[in-house]
């Protein structure tokens, strides 16, 4: 019982806003090569409910952010020059 007492908890709500932090810079690092349209979106968010929560991982939070909208600037680019939301390299 003392043991349970004694030690410290990290509070659960900074442990999640760490870990959405880390999610949104890798969905936004994998969705600048596929699936932009759907993990563009996702990254801006998370990003934006982890800073919102004072995450520890500000940084990797911003780097998300700035990847999640670099995957919709991607997207607009490749619709805006191929005429179609999916594209290929062939």
């Amino acid at each position: 019982m003392e043991r349970a007492l004694s030690t410290p908890r990290p509070r659960t709500g900074l442990r999640d806003a760490d870990g959405m932090a880390v999610a949104a810079f890798v969905l936004g690092l994998v969705g600048l090569l596929v699936m932009n349209i759907l993990l563009g979106p996702i990254a801006i968010g998370l990003a934006v409910i982890a800073l919102r929560r004072g995450t520890a991982r500000r940084g990797r939070a911003l780097l998300g952010l700035g990847l999640g909208i670099a995957d919709l600037i991607v997207l607009a680019t490749l619709v805006t020059l191929d005429g179609t939301v999916s594209w290929s390299f062939a």
